[in-house]
């Protein structure tokens, strides 16, 4: 096993937890190469250069140190199965895989579960794993307070965005997908393939397939008059994205994405660059992760 870990995610947890996940890992019956990560992009580096002599790969961090894994292995041949023990403060994708807080379960899970397939996003052939997104709410999700996510649910994540909503700009861009064009003027988008993003399940969309090779889209317009902001927030509230007109929702496995500026960009939650032009392809069921095994439905999908 090659068990890549990242000692400063989710403020450190897993310095405490290290010796009792190795000895779970060991009552497996795996021999274990440890790889600590010093600075952005070392799981990357270790997880393409050293993927293909391993029987199992593990990955232990936040959804960063995940995405970071996950573009190494996209980056060799090999199809090693990957291991996930979430320690972050997000973990949006250990949290689509149902894959529990608790590291040592987590761990466990990796000993006993089995593989389930999964897509992978290519952004501009850049890999990333659960969410693409661009515009005004980018960032809320991650710096919005835990408990009031818990306690209000989505609207914590607009109500969060308010604090910066009179500088909020809109970009004018035209979307291909599937043999149609989209041109409006849009504040905000993400391209998800996961339960929840910034830590808000249901805001993606209903009956998400990690591995069905389609992404759910959501693109948020400008808005034109408080009427409209109001009917946003209500039906982002209740999850009802077909009660207000500002919301356009779709899936593809494809689109391309143009405007008349730059745009900045996250994948998974890390800077994905300024673009003007974007492709955005999922890859299905591009890589192997380990869950539990009641996770898997009677198709052993």
């Amino acid at each position: 096993m090659l068990f890549i870990y990242n000692p400063r995610a989710g403020r450190g947890r897993i310095r405490s937890e290290l010796a009792d996940i190795l000895d779970i890992f060991a009552g497996g019956g795996y021999e274990i190469t440890i790889a600590p990560t010093r600075k952005n992009g070392d799981a990357e580096r270790i997880a393409g250069e050293r993927e293909a002599d391993f029987d199992m790969v593990v990955c232990c961090g936040g959804d960063g140190t995940l995405d970071e894994t996950v573009r190494g292995m996209m980056q060799n041949s090999a199809r090693t199965p990957l291991g996930y023990i979430p320690a972050g403060s997000t973990n949006d994708f250990g949290g689509s895989l149902a894959l529990p807080k608790d590291m040592l379960k987590s761990a466990q899970i990796i000993v006993d579960g089995m593989d389930k397939a999964v897509d992978v996003g290519l952004f501009n052939k850049e890999a990333f794993i659960y969410v693409a997104a661009f515009g005004a709410f980018t960032e809320v999700s991650y710096s919005t307070d835990q408990e009031m996510k818990n306690a209000i649910g989505h609207s914590a994540y607009i109500l969060e965005g308010l604090k910066s909503f009179m500088n909020i700009r809109p970009y004018h861009m035209k979307i291909e997908h599937d043999g149609e064009l989209l041109e409006d003027d849009f504040i905000y988008g993400m391209i998800t393939n996961s339960i929840s993003v910034g830590g808000i399940k249901g805001i993606t969309g209903e009956n998400v397939d990690l591995g069905d090779g389609i992404f759910e889209i959501n693109l948020i317009k400008e808005f034109r008059n408080p009427l409209e902001f109001q009917q946003f927030l209500g039906a982002i509230a209740i999850g009802r994205y077909d009660l207000s007109d500002r919301i356009v929702s779709f899936s593809s496995g494809h689109i391309k994405v143009e405007t008349d500026d730059d745009v900045a960009w996250t994948l998974d939650g890390e800077d994905g660059g300024k673009h003007k032009k974007v492709e955005i392809v999922n890859v299905k069921r591009a890589i192997d992760i380990r869950v539990a095994r009641d996770l898997l439905n009677t198709k052993g999908e």
